[in-house]
Parts: structure tokens; C-alpha cells; sequence
């Protein structure tokens, strides 16, 4: 794991398996974060390996991540967090104790059906 700060990956067993860094994480948030999007690969069988190509490697991480998304933070919950106030991206993480990144992502898949955080989010 020298560049990963977390993997998971199929076992011979036909379980999963999820190793995170702990001397590379930023704090709990960041921990939760990581673990529900490993979890994602191992929900989705997406995985792939180091000679992968880009492109197939964003629709596993994508895949993923939506996993994660819809696992952890209902559209039902972000649409109540929003009507009670929380209206910018880093109040709704706040909200919801997951990073912004995240909260992006989570905003995008509900409100364009897609993870393009680049094409919606100018910030």
C-alpha cells in the first residue's frame, strides 16, 4: 500500500478484502470516508488492477463512489438538510459528518445523475 492510502480487493475465498492506512488519515471523517467507498468496490465487484485503463478505472471508481452515495446519504436526507437550512456544500458535509468532496459528489448524483463535480461545482 505505498501510494494507496486504502485498497480493497476479492479474496480466493470469495470474500472481500479492505486495508486502509491508518498513519495516512486525515481524522474519523476521513476513515468513514474511505471505508464506505472501498465498501462500494466490494458491493459493486468493481475492481480492477494497475494495468488498467484510465477509463476503465474511473467507471470503477464512479461506480463506487454512487455505491457509497446512495448507502450513506439518502435523497431524502439531503433534500430535509436543505430545507432546514443547510444550503452550501460544506454546511451539508457538516450535516451529514462526510468530507466535501464527498458532499459534492452526493449533490451531483442527485441533482444531475452523474459525478461530473468539475462541470457543476465553481469553486
Amino acid at each position: 500500500m505505498r501510494r494507496s492510502e486504502s485498497v480493497s480487493m476479492p479474496l480466493p475465498s470469495g470474500r472481500y478484502g479492505i486495508a486502509i492506512d491508518p498513519e495516512r488519515l486525515k481524522g474519523e471523517v476521513d476513515e468513514k470516508m474511505k471505508l464506505a467507498h472501498e465498501l462500494g468496490h466490494c458491493a459493486t465487484g468493481s475492481f480492477y488492477n494497475k494495468y488498467a485503463a484510465c477509463d476503465v478505472r474511473r467507471k470503477h471508481e464512479n461506480r463506487a463512489d454512487k455505491w457509497a452515495i446512495q448507502h450513506f446519504l439518502s435523497e431524502n436526507d439531503l433534500d430535509e438538510a436543505v430545507a432546514d437550512g443547510s444550503t452550501d456544500i460544506w454546511s451539508l458535509a457538516e450535516h451529514f459528518e462526510v468530507s466535501v468532496d464527498f458532499m459534492k459528489k452526493a449533490v451531483c448524483w442527485y441533482t444531475y445523475g452523474n459525478l461530473a463535480v468539475e462541470e457543476y461545482m465553481n469553486f
